[in-house]
């Protein structure tokens, strides 16, 4: 079993595009939690990057838009080169609450899963019926793909070791990598918990498009395959 101990082995990765109305106050809020937090600006064209520096936390800025996939990555190979065991990601828009960092650390120190995804799908009363709907259909798919249980596939809110980052370093560069980095891990031996989480919404606004990231699941989900059973 892997366990934690020493917080300052744990990072944080803010993916960040136009997101200057919230990142300084997330950001602010994963410091306190992190001595480690590194947002990264997806060549926003507002004032992402400054509020972020202003926040007291390392900023990458990409030179132009590249993707959440590529943004992640970003911040993955920017700890994998420290001495970091563990990297947690959470959006920069509000919607995870980085007081519950700590859920992801207390999963890991009992038990030895190397991906944790927060889920919030134990208490579904607040989210959109639509979202709900879809969150489900697609994590059943996902978790076919994968061969294990995974209950919340879309949530963005998660904990990696550092073990398996390195396979998780190709692949796609939009939302869909997200999905992509369960199959690979699984595929890779690697095991994947389930961490419950609370999802605030307020006025973000989803940078996904219905039509074309839909598209881009389903070529994912036939590139992979689905024979899987979970």
């Amino acid at each position: 079993m892997d366990g934690i101990g020493d917080r300052s082995r744990v990072a944080a990765v803010i993916p960040a595009y136009q997101e200057e109305k919230h990142v300084a106050q997330v950001a602010c809020r994963v410091r306190a939690q992190l001595e480690h937090v590194l947002v990264v600006d997806d060549g926003s064209t507002d004032a992402t990057a400054e509020r972020a520096r202003h926040a007291g936390v390392d900023v990458i800025v990409h030179p132009q838009n590249r993707g959440k996939g590529e943004s992640i990555k970003t911040g993955l190979r920017y700890w994998l080169d420290r001495d970091i065991d563990y990297v947690v990601l959470l959006d920069a828009d509000g919607q995870h609450l980085p007081e519950e960092i700590m859920r992801f650390i207390e999963a890991a120190e009992q038990n030895n899963a190397k991906i944790f995804v927060g889920t919030r799908m134990n208490d579904v009363t607040s989210m959109p019926w639509v979202r709900r709907l879809v969150n489900r259909y697609m994590s059943d798919k996902i978790s076919r793909a994968c061969g294990q249980r995974i209950p919340d596939t879309q949530c963005g809110f998660r904990m990696l070791h550092r073990d398996v980052i390195p396979e998780l370093l190709g692949g796609t560069n939009r939302f869909d990598y997200e999905t992509e980095m369960l199959i690979i891990a699984s595929r890779s031996g690697y095991r994947i918990a389930a961490v419950p989480i609370t999802t605030v919404y307020s006025d973000e606004v989803s940078s996904i498009h219905p039509v074309r990231d839909t598209i881009r699941f389903f070529k994912l989900m036939r590139r992979y395959g689905s024979a899987k059973t979970a």
